[in-house]
């Protein structure tokens, strides 16, 4: 039972077209980089980063300046993903205060985006406090 409910979950954050993934980069990104790829700057790409896992969603409009979900670009929002919430102020690494149900969102969030964006590198080791 344990795989087919496995598998239900891979099949439920799958993208509807198929994505070419490039395979995960290990590069080391500083946040002072981070915060300068908010899609604001020109000539940096637009990022977001996840339980220090940095994922390169540039070109896609939801990020873009104005857009909805442009509040978690140039950062690592854990603790907003967990939340569901798209307030600057819950936009912060650290989500060692939220819920198992929390956690659960926030993973479901990092499994959502390692299917559609590729990882362009891992966040400095002090960047993330909850790991």
């Amino acid at each position: 039972m344990a795989d087919s409910e496995g598998q239900q979950q891979k099949e439920r954050f799958a993208p509807k077209q198929a994505v070419q993934l490039d395979p995960p980069k290990d590069d080391v990104i500083s946040l002072d980089y981070l915060s300068k790829c908010d899609g604001t700057n020109d000539g940096f790409p637009t990022l977001v980063a996840i339980k220090g896992a940095v994922f390169d969603v540039s070109g896609k409009d939801v990020y873009a300046p104005g857009k909805s979900y442009h509040v978690f670009t140039g950062k690592e929002p854990n603790r907003a993903l967990g939340l569901s919430s798209t307030k600057p102020e819950d936009c912060v690494s650290d989500y060692s205060g939220l819920s198992e149900k929390e956690l659960q969102t926030l993973n479901d969030w990092y499994t959502f985006f390692s299917k559609r964006y590729n990882i362009v590198g891992r966040l400095e080791k002090s960047a993330s406090s909850a790991l």
